[in-house]
């Protein structure tokens, strides 16, 4: 008899783990991994999720930086860790980008990763120093074809929608610019503004604050339409290649195979997150625009923009080694 009490109190346990477990997640830090150095668009952005985040699940949500290879290191880390819940990856839509357009693919982006939600996105700028002779995107580009190999760009990763943008305007304006790779926004952004570099397309967040200060110049947006807070800023499609646009957008990601019930846990308090009222105020400064889509949505997001990216990147023969 007590044999049988044994037994039914194991496939008792063994029927309750699952909701236990999950009901006690996370009962340890978590790890973000941002695969870019501190201070980027993408370092920022999560940064102000994860610090929200930390305070919603009464557990340390600790962001460490791995840049490298575009952005490639940090995500192999992740993907290689645990489906626990305890490594995940915040990074922007190079994440999905990189393997449409490296040579030698590391992952894939889809059967790799579990998506868990989409955090938003946000338009990128043109810009470049104070100095530079044009002011709009029109005159710049008039001036790179007086003087074909003259003027650069600075990418803070190869891949990423900043590169993809320069070689789509390269290739659409026919623009003789050779393209300077960094490890990230802060040092892409450094030497533009110290004029070493002439020109990068960055997402807004990590340059609203030199726009304000008058380090930088915009030229140009990437988004459909002109931007409320800069209404004198035309876009790329108005100045010179009609139906251009290009956002950065950003979101959390997991190995593959995480746990549908950490996966739902998580995407909720994402959310829950968005709608906090010092997380909103900030992303309006920053141009930031939330993401309202559910993980469902934001897995079919990354499997329109696989399609979409591999065909640009086909087409205009983006080719990394």
């Amino acid at each position: 008899m007590k044999i049988q009490y044994l037994v039914l109190g194991f496939l008792s346990l063994q029927c309750f783990a699952g909701p236990l477990f999950a009901q006690a997640y996370p009962n340890r830090p978590i790890k973000v991994v941002v695969p870019y150095t501190p201070g980027g668009s993408v370092d920022n952005t999560c940064r102000l999720i994860t610090e929200q985040l930390q305070k919603q699940l009464g557990q340390s949500v600790v962001v460490e930086n791995k840049p490298g290879a575009s952005g490639m290191i940090g995500s192999v880390e992740v993907m290689r860790a645990p489906a626990d819940g305890y490594t995940l990856l915040c990074h922007a839509s190079s994440q999905v980008y990189m393997p449409m357009v490296v040579k030698k693919k590391t992952y894939d982006a889809e059967k790799d990763f579990t998506s868990i939600a989409q955090i938003g996105y946000v338009p990128l700028a043109v810009v470049t120093y104070p100095k530079f002779d044009a002011n709009n995107f029109k005159d710049f580009v008039a001036l790179v074809k007086k003087s074909p190999g003259k003027y650069t760009w600075a990418t803070s990763g190869l891949g990423t929608a900043s590169h993809l943008s320069e070689e789509m305007l390269n290739r659409g304006l026919k623009l003789d610019m050779e393209i300077i790779t960094y490890k990230g926004a802060v040092p892409q952004l450094t030497d533009v503004m110290g004029g070493h570099v002439s020109a990068a397309i960055s997402p807004l967040p990590g340059v609203t604050s030199f726009i304000k200060s008058g380090h930088l110049k915009v030229l140009a947006f990437t988004s459909d339409k002109r931007m409320a807070a800069y209404p004198n800023v035309a876009t790329v499609a108005e100045s010179g290649l009609p139906g251009f646009e290009m956002n950065s957008w950003y979101g959390l990601w997991g190995p593959a195979n995480l746990p549908k019930d950490i996966v739902s846990k998580l995407a909720d308090q994402v959310a829950i997150a968005l709608k906090n009222k010092t997380v909103r105020d900030r992303m309006n400064e920053l141009e930031f625009e939330p993401a309202t889509i559910n993980t469902a949505q934001f897995e079919k997001l990354v499997k329109d923009e696989t399609v979409r990216i591999g065909t640009i990147a086909r087409e205009a023969n983006i080719s990394i080694d």
